[in-house]
């Protein structure tokens, strides 16, 4: 893990919002699994009460400005793939 404070290399070369190098100025989470297998209820669970915390911390961080590695990093990246269900993530998140 990495403290918020700090910089991980989670993204790499990126870009988001007309800006690049996310990795400057982002918060990454990372899932257990793969692209294909659809993720459990408990990895969306826990990802929207981790969400919830970190959006609470830091309230400049809004539902439209999460995102994924394959929309950041497309040539490099794909996850969180296909299989992961951003509509049920955000309404977990707004509960």
């Amino acid at each position: 893990f990495v403290s918020f404070l700090d910089r991980a290399w989670h993204a790499g070369q990126s870009s988001f919002a007309g800006r690049d190098r996310c990795n400057d100025y982002s918060i990454g989470i990372e899932l257990e699994g793969t692209e294909f297998v659809a993720y459990t209820e408990e990895q969306y669970q826990s990802l929207a009460r981790l969400t919830q915390a970190i959006m609470h911390q830091y309230p400049q961080i809004t539902l439209p400005r999460i995102t994924g590695h394959q929309y950041i990093a497309p040539l490099r990246k794909s996850d969180p793939g296909l299989s992961f269900d951003w509509v049920k993530y955000r309404q977990l998140v707004q509960r």
